[in-house]
C-alpha cells in the first residue's frame, strides 16, 4: 500500500512539474504605453487567454519591461500571482487613464488583489518600478499605439 501511494505521488509531482511544459504559448502584441512623459513598448495582454496567462512562468524581465492588460469593460480588477515567479508592481488605470492603485505582488501568492475602484486596464512592471520613476495614484498613462508599426 506505501509502494502505492509512493508511486501516486510521484505521477502527481511530475505531472504539475510538467504542465508549464505542457502549456502552449501565448503571443503578445506589444503596445506604445506614455507613463510620466516617457515612452514604453509593453507586452499587449487583450484576450481572456493572455490575460490569464499574463507573466507566469517567466524567470525574469527586463528593467523597463512590463504588460499591459486591457479589461475592454470597466470593472473591479482582481489579479493573483499564481505561477508568477518574478515580484511585481500592479498599477490599476481606470477608463479616463488614471491611475487608481498601485500594489505590490508576491511571486506564487495566490491572493486576489482588487482594484478599489472599476478599471480598464492594469500594468505589471518589475516590483519598485513605479517608485523608481516618481509614478503615483492619480497620475496618468495614455495608451499610445496599439501596433507599434502605426504611427497614428
Amino acid at each position: 500500500m506505501k509502494f502505492i501511494l509512493s508511486a501516486v505521488l510521484v505521477f502527481l509531482c511530475t505531472v504539475s512539474l510538467s504542465v508549464k511544459a505542457v502549456l502552449p504559448p501565448i503571443e503578445f502584441e506589444r503596445i506604445v504605453v506614455e507613463i510620466a512623459d516617457t515612452e514604453y513598448e509593453l507586452e499587449y495582454a487583450k484576450t481572456l487567454s493572455q490575460r490569464a496567462r499574463g507573466l507566469m512562468f517567466r524567470q525574469s524581465m527586463c528593467s523597463d519591461c512590463g504588460m499591459l492588460f486591457n479589461f475592454e469593460v470597466p470593472r473591479i480588477g482582481s489579479i493573483w500571482m499564481k505561477n508568477t515567479q518574478i515580484p511585481l508592481d500592479l498599477a490599476y488605470v481606470d477608463d479616463n487613464g488614471v491611475i487608481t492603485d498601485i500594489f505590490p505582488l508576491t511571486p506564487h501568492d495566490l491572493t486576489p488583489v482588487r482594484s478599489s475602484k472599476p478599471i480598464s486596464y492594469a500594468i505589471e512592471m518589475n516590483q519598485g518600478w513605479f517608485a523608481k520613476q516618481g509614478v503615483n495614484v492619480g497620475d496618468s498613462i495614455k495608451v499610445k499605439r496599439k501596433n507599434i508599426n502605426d504611427r497614428n
